[in-house]
């Protein structure tokens, strides 16, 4: 057995092996959010008898990666009308996502376990033509599978940080092998690329073709839920969003909020946290800190002396993005690396980050050099950015002007993706 094999071999006991610890997960996970313990045979590669075979597989993860692969699954729908596209998600929120996107015009399930038995009976099942993993999902067996099946296998809209190489590269003796059974790996970047390639990614097999999630649009569906939210704030109101936060994030969002408050009373903070199961703990934290404090799910509408808006829902943020003045995009004031910058930048709304956009690192350059963003050299200063920019209309619609051009100009990536696609089943 070569090194290749054992590696693999290796791999593949130890998912077998830690199988038990991951149900229990799912388990613990499903006290909270019942959504964990349902269609859980789907989880071990047993998927509906109703889910026709033979089309293609795009695989996003979760919320996030639905939204951006959005259009490019819609120009599959497209291009191969009678061929089934399955999109599978690995969470719940991701899941939701795809229901709410596509309605019954795709296919969906959850993609199994990385587990040789359980990705066998999904090939089994589904016979796919190809298959699209996103960014950095990396699953040794399953793409292993594809390699041996002859399945075309495409990594999309891929990215590798520098931080991430660092953490692969003690992996390398199974990463760099799966990195070569793709049939291409399309990068979000040139630095992105040249990270694949450090990684061990033979240079032909890696291409730039741009960031799949420029490729984003206002759409009649988000028009009638900024339509519905708007029915629940006074517009005279300046409203802050704060978008994606984590652990820790919505505390200082709080403690500039409380300092800005003294110069703006009528000041509106909606908070939207980036997990469902920490909406609740959001919501307290905002009580404790002694605000005022709404939650979207209640239905009620804003008074005047509402102080937080806790959108405690699932697919409002860009919706929220459209209502604010000035929107915060959060996981950017933690170790977390940051959010996607550009759904508030469809809207042409000012934006300000912290100080790690590290899974953002091109994106943000980009609407740096535009003076499209506004990013904090300490996250200490943001209450007085925030009183900078509502102070200053002008150079609030500035810079979202700024971060809408950045967005246009970068628009592309889906045709190329879509086109790289077709040649590989083509060929």
């Amino acid at each position: 057995m070569n090194k290749e094999k054992l590696s693999l071999r290796l791999y593949q006991l130890l998912i077998l092996l830690l199988t038990p610890v991951l149900v229990i997960v799912f388990l613990l996970r499903s006290i909270n959010h019942k959504e964990y313990r349902q269609r859980l045979s789907q989880r071990f590669g047993w998927v509906p008898s109703y889910l026709k075979p033979g089309g293609i597989i795009v695989h996003a993860a979760s919320v996030g990666e639905v939204i951006a692969a959005k259009p490019f699954i819609e120009q599959l729908l497209i291009k191969y009308p009678d061929l089934p596209i399955t999109v599978t998600t690995f969470t719940p929120t991701g899941s939701a996502q795809v229901v709410k996107s596509f309605s019954n015009r795709v296919q969906h399930c959850y993609l199994p376990l990385d587990i040789s038995f359980c990705v066998h009976l999904f090939f089994k099942l589904l016979k796919p033509k190809a298959v699209v993993l996103m960014e950095t999902e990396l699953w040794p067996t399953l793409i292993q599978r594809c390699y041996k099946s002859n399945v075309k296998l495409l990594l999309i809209n891929a990215r590798l940080s520098a931080k991430s190489l660092k953490s692969y590269k003690k992996l390398s003796w199974l990463i760099s092998p799966t990195l070569n059974k793709f049939s291409a790996i399309l990068c979000q970047s040139e630095d992105n690329a040249q990270h694949f390639i450090e990684m061990g990614a033979k240079p032909d097999l890696v291409t730039t073709s741009g960031n799949l999630k420029y490729d984003i649009a206002i759409t009649k569906a988000m028009e009638d839920k900024v339509a519905e939210l708007k029915e629940y704030i006074d517009t005279t109101r300046k409203l802050l969003v704060v978008g994606s936060t984590h652990q820790g994030e919505e505390q200082q969002m709080l403690a500039a909020y409380k300092q800005l408050k003294i110069d703006f009373p009528d000041l509106l903070m909606a908070i939207v946290p980036r997990h469902p199961e920490r909406f609740s703990s959001v919501v307290q934290l905002c009580q404790a800190q002694g605000f005022n404090t709404v939650e979207r799910s209640s239905k009620q509408k804003i008074e005047k002396q509402t102080d937080v808006w806790v959108i405690d829902t699932l697919g409002e943020l860009f919706a929220c993005y459209a209502l604010s003045d000035i929107c915060i995009v959060a996981g950017s004031f933690s170790d977390i690396g940051g959010h996607n910058p550009l759904e508030p930048a469809l809207f042409a709304k000012p934006i300000i980050v912290g100080t790690n956009m590290a899974n953002f690192k091109d994106m943000n350059a980009k609407l740096l050099a535009a003076n499209g963003i506004v990013q904090l050299s300490s996250n200490d200063d943001l209450a007085r950015q925030i009183d900078k920019l509502l102070n200053d209309a002008s150079k609030a619609k500035l810079l979202g002007e700024n971060a809408l051009s950045v967005v246009l100009d970068n628009q592309g990536a889906t045709q190329k993706t879509v086109e790289r696609l077709a040649s590989l089943i083509n060929s």
